[in-house]
């Protein structure tokens, strides 16, 4: 009988310490949350290489108990990995590495196109201070419209930390969404002769002006937002790795290797932010439909300013290449490209929208630049 009493208080004791005694109804539907973000990542293939580490980051942070953040171990260092703001800058490495700024050189006046599309970032801040969110979170959720992932993760945890989760799946969501959100505002807003515009081929450019672009931005824009001078610096450092020609192996190891690693953890981490407590809140849908006001925004803003330089220019800038300012690299690109192609086959606007699409990557930087400048 004792033997059976005691086997008795062994198992009580092992329901008790079990994640099944703690998991709460919060625990069950975000675990269900986890399986749908999977499910747009792997099947859908909405942004998988990041939705779908990010999914799995929000099961895990659902089972009671695991103890992640109680001791040292290897989620801990994930969540340092975020908290401290490593991650992002070294994401921004590997995307130096891959861009290729000669579009945005050929033609510089195709950085207003990516300095006007940050409008959504703004009409976004103003709409979040009109429901309720004060003027740090409000930021946070505004740059949502910049279609930049990292960047928006890099904002949250310095003003908002509380809003990482949401902030992460919207943003990370709209960039995977851009050819089902882009074309109908694109449509809306240009004329069919407009969307039909053939634009000159771009100059050469020359491997001078490819080494001194990085240099000279860093240096100017880091000396005017001190605040973004790691993820700026970062970012035009991999791009000198690519065009300098003689750091061959970095240029492969920052957008291949460091990038793919990186993103694992940055992901993964960013998943591990959404408990249930965090993350099933009123907040949640606003920051969602916010962060839909701020990327139609942004796309909008690009397209009018693109109409603006076509009047200004006779009809030498197709409007379209305008919702590239979102710096969704190169997808906002490419939609630019296929509305373009509908418009009037064998009308090739890529290389053309390539240049404010790069120069969202920047704009979106200064925009949060400015943002923390004005709020720490």
């Amino acid at each position: 009988m004792e033997l059976i009493n005691a086997f008795a208080v062994s198992l009580e004791s092992v329901w008790l310490d079990s994640g099944f005694y703690s998991f709460t109804i919060g625990n069950g539907i975000m675990i269900l949350v986890g399986l749908l973000l999977l499910y747009m990542a792997f099947v859908k293939e909405f942004e998988p290489l990041l939705l779908g580490p990010i999914a799995f980051g929000c099961i895990l942070a659902n089972f009671p108990r695991t103890g992640f953040f109680d001791e040292m171990g290897v989620m801990m260092a994930i969540s340092y990995g975020i908290k401290y703001e490593i991650f992002p800058p070294l994401i921004f490495l590997g995307i130096g590495a891959m861009t290729d700024f000669s579009p945005l050189l050929a033609r510089p006046s195709t950085l207003l196109l990516g300095a006007a599309a940050q409008i959504g970032v703004f009409v976004a801040l103003l709409g979040a201070m009109l429901v309720g969110f004060d003027v740090h979170e409000a930021a946070a959720i505004g740059i949502i419209g910049g279609a930049d992932g990292p960047t928006s993760i890099y904002l949250s945890m310095k003003l908002a930390p509380h809003l990482l989760g949401a902030i992460a799946v919207a943003a990370y969501s709209y960039m995977s969404l851009v050819p089902l959100i882009q074309p109908p505002i694109m449509k809306a807003l240009t004329t069919l002769e407009e969307r039909q515009i053939e634009m000159q081929e771009l100059r050469p450019v020359t491997k001078f002006e490819r080494v001194v672009f990085p240099i000279v931005a860093t240096i100017f824009i880091s000396l005017l937002l001190p605040p973004i001078a790691a993820l700026l610096g970062c970012l035009m450092l991999g791009n000198l790795f690519r065009e300098s020609g003689v750091t061959d192996r970095l240029s492969d190891t920052a957008q291949n290797s460091l990038i793919n690693i990186v993103t694992i953890f940055l992901a993964t981490g960013t998943g591990l932010t959404m408990s249930a407590e965090s993350f099933l809140k009123a907040d949640t849908l606003l920051i969602i439909g916010l962060g839909l006001v701020a990327f139609m925004g942004g796309t909008a803003g690009g397209l009018i300013f693109g109409k603006i330089m076509c009047k200004m220019t006779g009809g030498k800038v197709n409007p379209l290449i305008g919702s590239a300012g979102v710096s969704a690299v190169p997808m906002a690109a490419r939609v630019s490209q296929t509305v373009g192609m509908q418009a009037k086959p064998g009308n090739f606007l890529l290389m053309h929208a390539m240049g404010p699409n790069v120069a969202g990557v920047i704009g979106t930087a200064v925009a949060a630049g400015t943002m923390l400048a004005m709020l720490k």
